[in-house]
């Protein structure tokens, strides 16, 4: 009896597995193949939360965070890690998701392997690989070295036409939808405001890279603007990122209605979204999801 071909998903990061979690579920029903996860730990507890969340479990863990790693150091610990797994897995089909770091590196490894690399959310272009960065430039790697490319939509499949990319791009739709609708479904509606509380509720991301410095300080003289008026309440997530965090609570640490939290689980950040009337945000995630809930 044949054996069920064996996939390999990769991911490494908070939004690879929000995203990466529908296909999981997917993979793991049908069934016909032999489905298993592979984790870079590129954000440790970030990730974590999120796989348990969603219920998924990492087969394989690599653990190459280190405290201050820059993008080289972690590229260099990824890529001979990557190629030992590859080499002890012996997938048919590797899967990633997105624009990071492990998406970058596992493009690459699978090159070097000669093993058939899926990327998923291919396509999407800016036209400048200096923003986002490093982002840009990973994805325009990847879709370099996929065999498959899953589009979110027609303009990313569009992208990928104009590169030259013809054969095997498929239009998928963008599976964070699908995660955040399966979230939502198990959390439920976001309960109303409490009574006679009639400020509107602002939520705030900040933590691309290449804001830090000015871009950042602008930012958070922004919100602290807005607070001020009297009639908001600004919910502001704070990366753990030290500069992002460092300028965060310097500038608005204790500025009344501003309550500063950590990252939150991603069902508290649906019931979050669910419940603000407007996001102020840098996130791509959080830019497709915001608009599914209203």
């Amino acid at each position: 009896m044949p054996q069920p071909p064996r996939i390999l998903s990769v991911l490494g990061t908070r939004p690879e597995a929000i995203k990466m979690a529908p296909v999981l579920h997917a993979l793991r029903d049908a069934g016909w193949a032999e489905a298993r996860v592979l984790s870079t730990g590129q954000h440790r507890k970030l990730l974590d939360e999120q796989l348990a969340f969603f219920e998924v479990a990492a087969d394989r863990d690599l653990a190459v965070m280190r405290p201050d790693q820059d993008l080289t150091e972690l590229t260099a610990a990824l890529l001979p890690a990557l190629d030992h797994a590859l080499d002890e897995e012996r997938p048919d089909l590797v899967l990633a998701q997105g624009d990071t770091t492990t998406v970058l590196t596992t493009a690459l490894a699978c090159c070097y392997r000669g093993v058939t690399f899926g990327h998923v959310e291919a396509g999407l272009r800016t036209g400048d690989l200096r923003a986002p960065f490093p982002e840009e430039a990973n994805r325009v790697v990847a879709d370099q070295l996929a065999a498959l490319h899953f589009a979110p939509t027609a303009d990313a499949a569009a992208n990928l036409e104009h590169e030259g990319k013809r054969g095997h791009v498929y239009v998928t739709g963008n599976t964070v939808i699908d995660a955040l609708l399966w979230t939502r479904a198990r959390i439920g509606a976001a309960p109303p405001k409490s009574g006679g509380d009639t400020r509107r509720r602002v939520l705030v991301t900040t933590h691309r890279r290449e804001s830090f410095g000015a871009g950042l300080a602008g930012i958070l003289e922004a919100v602290r603007r807005i607070a001020a008026r009297g009639d908001v309440e600004v919910v502001l997530r704070v990366h753990p990122n030290p500069p992002v965090e460092s300028a965060v609570r310097s500038t608005l640490g204790g500025t009344a209605s501003v309550r500063l939290c950590a990252p939150l689980p991603y069902p508290e950040l649906v019931r979050e979204l669910d419940r603000c009337d407007l996001v102020l945000t840098e996130s791509g995630g959080v830019q497709e999801e915001a608009p599914t809930l209203g």
